[in-house]
């Protein structure tokens, strides 16, 4: 079967549209969702309710560091727009939004995988993957084959072998990559809603747990009509630029 890993969708509906509907074209039969369904972006109500249909059909979801904040208040350490964001958000969403947000689990394992949003060594924590070291921490504190994670915004793939060597390189779109099981493998497919690598277009990842195969993607979307909505919201303009560059 083939997942489409998607994460840090940042209400960010064009992105989302696109990317669920490139991934159904390439033959997508479920959806993971890493986290991070809301802040920065001006849809966040539709963006919750998307993911919330697709998980009442079989669709995994996990919690992220925003929807954490959505649903329990800012973090100190976070920015004072992010904080911004999160206190927005809060009024755009009802109830039963909200509610599903504060029912997420940080993990879910399903057959060789385990899908989180920040880490598999201390989820609750938000540290993010920024190298080899930190996915090696993660991969050693897990029997999964393979480790999906969003919160970095950057396309990576990491691996380690069964004698503890350890490698990593950047990821091609479009090309897929073999990932047996007799490694572990840490993939962080980059962000749907608020790409960070200098390229604007949307990311995700199809997995394929029968070949063992790995995709990364990426869609143009209507990254300027993002950026509008998130301006005419009254949000800071800042989350709407980062949309034009990818950075």
């Amino acid at each position: 079967m083939k997942f489409a890993l998607i994460t840090d969708l940042h209400a960010n509906r064009e992105a989302l549209e696109e990317v669920l509907a490139h991934a159904r074209a390439h033959g997508a039969a479920q959806f993971a969702f890493l986290g991070d369904f809301v802040g920065y972006g001006a849809d966040p109500g539709w963006v919750v309710d998307q993911v919330r249909a697709l998980v009442d059909q079989g669709a995994i979801a996990v919690m992220g560091n925003h929807d954490a904040a959505t649903v329990r208040g800012a973090q100190p350490t976070m920015r004072p727009t992010a904080r911004l964001a999160v206190e927005w958000t809060r009024t755009q969403l009802d109830a039963a939004q909200l509610e599903f947000l504060a029912r997420l689990p940080l993990s879910q394992q399903r057959g060789t995988a385990l899908f989180v949003h920040a880490n598999a060594h201390a989820p609750a924590e938000w540290e993010y993957i920024l190298g080899r070291a930190e996915a090696v921490r993660s991969l050693q504190a897990t029997q999964a084959r393979h480790v999906f994670c969003g919160h970095m915004h950057l396309p990576m793939l990491f691996h380690l072998s069964g004698t503890g060597k350890a490698g990593d390189f950047t990821p091609v779109p479009g090309v897929p990559i073999p990932v047996p099981v007799h490694r572990q493998w840490l993939a962080i497919p980059g962000a749907c809603g608020q790409p960070r690598d200098g390229n604007p277009a949307a990311a995700y990842a199809l997995f394929d747990d029968e070949a063992m195969t790995l995709c990364f993607q990426r869609v143009p979307y209507d990254h300027e009509a993002a950026a509008h909505k998130i301006i005419a919201a009254g949000l800071p303009p800042e989350f709407g630029e980062r949309l034009h560059d990818g950075r």
